[in-house]
């Protein structure tokens, strides 16, 4: 693997590789222009790079349980998306918990990915039709139903057919803003088909004029067929990744959402395509992956793209946000958390006199948080205690199991 030098930064140009929650909630708020992303599709498959590929040794499993749902974030969804929390639950009713799992897992990225997208900033994500239905709800909470903008149907050919029921030969990616009357975008055209040109053609002393036909092509609608899937085994372009995506596609969607200059990031960057687009067309990139075996193939495409990589990072150092101000524990930050609390420890809800509650993070300093407002709260010395370094969740699972042994106490008298 070629190594990079790793040097003070300012977030952009950056190959982050570890869990894109955690990398997330390190970057300031509004900072990205535009974020796409193409994440697993709880397809419940294992997919690996082929033997020989460029890619060899990368591989991801699309099977969900709760062990892929970072617990430490659920508080923050029950608490602040208490309607999405109920949402998802009741679809864990109808498909069961690797759906509701799937579900939280995408619904706590999504919530970080809206806080750090600009104002003018734009989101595509890439999904197919066995869960895009589902995401897409998902979204109306967290960016607004008013924000959606298109639900673009990306066709391809190629591949196995069923005698069992019509090929599935497209992709979603579904389109939102965060604000609907300041984002940007850029209309996107394709050249007209030759049946078009023909019909725009009149013959006038002997020469033939094109008329009502705009010299830039056709606008692009929400059904793309020309940005073909990677098939072949000799495209350039072809890593091996399971699921890489041609760079017709990638480019399409900066050209349409951003500007030179801007800010894309991709939190499932998988084999770099979005990275790869987004330098060829002279923006800014944030490309995160969890995946260690990934990480080879990342930096070798983008050191090896046309020789346009020369200034990048790659680290498995977490961000750190620059916009939130340091607030040291103090007498007048838990006599705000008290007001605001009602008094109460955040964890079991009983009332405790102020001197008989202590400061504690949220968000465990273990996971990248710091020592900022939005990450205090109180608690009692015992659910203090409870909790140590681990996470919300812990100790409300212990206050659960504490409450049902004491259920079934009164029940049996013992």
């Amino acid at each position: 693997m070629k190594r990079i030098m790793i040097r003070k930064h300012k977030f952009q140009n950056t190959l982050y590789t570890h869990d894109n929650l955690y990398v997330l909630s390190g970057l300031n708020s509004g900072f990205v222009d535009l974020i796409y992303l193409d994440p697993p599709f709880n397809t419940k498959r294992m997919y690996s790079a082929p033997i020989g590929s460029k890619a060899a040794g990368t591989s991801f499993k699309d099977m969900w349980t709760w062990e892929d749902v970072n617990v430490h974030y659920l508080d923050t969804l029950a608490t602040k998306y208490p309607e999405l929390t109920k949402y998802i639950a009741t679809v864990g009713g109808v498909h069961g918990k690797p759906m509701m799992a799937y579900l939280t897992y995408m619904a706590q990225r999504i919530i970080e990915m809206h806080r750090v997208l600009k104002d003018t900033g734009s989101l595509y994500l890439h999904c197919a039709p066995t869960a895009s239905h589902y995401l897409k709800i998902l979204l109306d909470f967290v960016f607004g139903k008013n924000n959606f903008r298109n639900e673009i149907s990306w066709c391809y050919a190629g591949g196995g057919v069923s005698k069992k029921y019509f090929a599935k030969k497209h992709d979603i990616i579904l389109f939102y803003v965060k604000d609907k009357e300041l984002y940007n975008f850029n209309m996107q055209y394709r050249p007209y088909s030759e049946g078009t040109i023909q019909r725009g053609r009149t013959k006038n002393k002997r020469k033939y004029f094109t008329q009502g036909l705009r010299k830039e092509g056709t606008p692009v609608n929400d059904w793309w067929t020309d940005c073909q899937k990677i098939t072949s085994p000799t495209d350039p372009e072809k890593t091996g990744y399971p699921t890489q995506k041609p760079l017709a596609l990638l480019k399409r969607i900066i050209l349409a959402s951003s500007k030179e200059g801007d800010i894309v990031m991709d939190p499932f960057c998988g084999c770099a395509t979005t990275c790869v687009a987004a330098r060829q067309l002279g923006r800014k990139w944030i490309g995160i992956d969890i995946e260690q075996p990934a990480v080879r193939i990342l930096i070798e495409r983008l050191s090896d793209d046309a020789g346009l990589f020369k200034d990048f990072i790659a680290t498995e150092l977490l961000p750190v946000r620059t916009d939130v101000n340091i607030e040291p524990k103090s007498l007048s930050v838990k006599q705000r958390l008290y007001k605001e609390q009602n008094g109460k420890c955040n964890a079991c809800g009983v009332e405790f006199e102020i001197r008989n509650l202590v400061i504690d993070h949220i968000q465990p300093s273990s996971k990248g948080s710091g020592d900022y407002y939005e990450n205090y709260q109180l608690l009692c010395p015992s659910c203090n205690s409870i909790k140590g370094n681990r996470t919300m969740e812990y100790v409300r699972m212990k206050l659960a199991a504490a409450e049902a042994l004491m259920k079934n106490k009164i029940i049996f008298g013992e």
